[in-house]
């Protein structure tokens, strides 16, 4: 129970870091044609979880409490990015052709299925 605290307090925060930084970053940027605040977050994000869990693994010990909170519960809602890009990593450093096949699809069926949740909620294509 004590995991589901962490993780859920984490994620509060995590979400609201997410929205501030986002909305900061997209209001002082002269580039509104993309969100720049979303790109930032999940790049933060995936350096934040890659960093903590190779610093984990390689050098020392975190507590698990720790990483529920930030690794699941913070950077869990600040990003999904960068569980994506752990996990990308991590499969690479024993099979780049899982990697690969993991990578991808993620980015074309993600894609995909976006396009399908526009295509179902506008009720047209474009």
């Amino acid at each position: 129970m004590v995991k589901i605290v962490y993780i859920a307090l984490g994620g509060a925060l995590g979400a609201l870091s997410r929205y501030f930084v986002s909305k900061f970053v997209n209001s002082h940027l002269p580039f509104g044609y993309i969100p720049f605040g979303t790109v930032i977050v999940n790049v933060v994000g995936a350096f934040l979880l890659s960093f903590l869990m190779f610093l984990n693994i390689e050098r020392l010990e975190i507590s698990r409490s720790f990483l529920m909170f930030f690794g699941t519960g913070f950077l869990g809602s600040f990003t999904t990015f960068s569980t994506f890009t752990y996990e990308s990593l991590s499969l690479f450093l024993t099979s780049p052709f899982r990697a690969f096949c993991y990578f991808s699809s993620n980015v074309v069926l993600g894609f995909l299925a976006a396009f399908l949740g526009m295509v179902l909620g506008r009720g047209r294509v474009l």
